[in-house]
């Protein structure tokens, strides 16, 4: 599918404690004109796999599917348990603070991680294609594990890598919550790059950002700025 004219719009963080709030924003949106957007699940957070803790989610996210939306991966727990050497850590504290789960984390155990994740994922009878790491932190070994036969795609903050397109360079346009310098700074950011975009634009929303009203403005005026741009899927870049 051409990325000409496009607006790929992914909501970050879905998991049951945000749950109410992922609603409520797959449904703002829907008035906004959205037709399609990718939901980042977490397949285990606090530990607790997705499924049996949480049917009615599932429930909502197989009919989100039906209705033309896509499931993506987003990590295991979204949760650092390790921390990564010096600097390492200092970047990954930037990226995504406590959310960082991936650095520090050896080969082996970024893919039993990685494996984990789908596999709870597919016992909820969910079915990723993409994969996106909390805080957009990467590691070498991730995305080595990435490029294996398992998913079509992964996005980081600077593009997308599609299985058949190669790299789409196309920047998210993320607003932070992580720390008070983010929640101040990174709704002018957003609304500064939200023109003169290239061919594919990208908005991430993450269910925080509802609790800011400078950052449903700033979402707005993405919107407002991608007018006439065709909403897509991650999943619909592989096509």
């Amino acid at each position: 599918m051409p990325v000409s004219g496009a607006l790929a719009v992914a909501i970050h963080d879905v998991e049951p404690r945000s749950f109410a709030r992922t609603q409520e924003i797959r449904s703002w949106l829907g008035e906004r004109g959205i037709e399609r957007v990718t939901l980042l699940v977490i397949p285990a957070s606090e530990l607790h796999p997705i499924g049996p803790r949480a049917p009615g989610l599932v429930d909502w996210l197989q009919h989100r599917t039906v209705c033309g939306d896509a499931i993506a991966q987003h990590g295991l727990l979204h949760r650092a348990t390790f921390r990564a050497p010096w600097p390492r850590s200092v970047l990954a504290g930037f990226q995504g603070g406590r959310a960082a789960e991936f650095p520090g984390l050896d080969a082996d155990s970024t893919r039993q991680r990685v494996e984990m994740g789908l596999r709870l994922l597919r016992e909820a009878e969910l079915e990723p294609t993409g994969f996106v790491a909390p805080g957009y932190a990467y590691t070498r070994a991730l995305r080595a594990v990435l490029s294996g036969p398992s998913y079509t795609w992964f996005a980081d903050l600077g593009g997308v890598d599609a299985r058949g397109r190669g790299r789409i360079r196309a920047r998210a346009l993320c607003l932070g919550n992580s720390t008070p310098f983010k929640r101040a700074v990174s709704p002018a950011v957003v609304r500064a790059g939200a023109h003169g975009r290239g061919e594919l634009m990208r908005l991430d929303v993450h269910p925080a950002d509802f609790d800011r009203r400078s950052h449903v403005a700033a979402i707005e005026r993405v919107l407002e700025c991608a007018e006439g741009r065709r909403s897509i899927t991650y999943d619909e870049l592989t096509l």
